[in-house]
């Protein structure tokens, strides 16, 4: 092997000086006080109040409709308050979804897979747009919660 091709595989390897690992737990640090913050707001202010400070869906402001993703942040307040029933109420689909994604990245990367193949990815693209439809049909019982003020 060559010294240009050493070189190369060299800058390739991952850094471990000591430099890099104490970003790297200086990050890890900072992302779990943010995570914790936004925890604790979540928690303490009621998303299902009208003129709470959390923003608006910009895909609700759009269509009219609700995403996927709409009721995360009261599904969230509702399980920090153990209330499960109305979280299952505000998003299912993210209730059941999110660790269910979990656990297959955290298989996948076991297996030293890729965590989300082409394949994993238009499923999660075809279950998230079935879910956005079937949110929005007249009648479905799961609606987000919002109280008026």
């Amino acid at each position: 092997m060559s010294a240009t091709s050493k070189a190369v595989l060299c800058a390739m390897e991952p850094s471990s000086t000591p430099t890099s690992n104490r970003l790297l737990r200086l990050t890890a640090l900072g992302s779990g006080v943010l995570f914790a913050g936004a925890l604790t707001y979540v928690g303490l202010v009621d998303p299902h109040r009208e003129g709470s400070l959390f923003p608006p869906c910009p895909f609700k402001m759009l269509t009219g409709w609700n995403c996927p993703g709409c009721g995360g942040l009261r599904m969230t307040h509702d399980l920090l308050h153990g209330d499960f029933s109305a979280a299952v109420v505000d998003n299912v689909f993210l209730l059941v979804g999110l660790p269910a994604l979990l656990a297959w990245i955290l298989l996948r990367r076991r297996q030293g897979k890729s965590v989300l193949a082409v394949p994993a990815i238009a499923v999660l693209a075809v279950l998230a747009i079935t879910w956005t439809v079937v949110r929005n049909l007249p009648g479905f019982p799961l609606v987000p919660t919002v109280l008026g003020g």
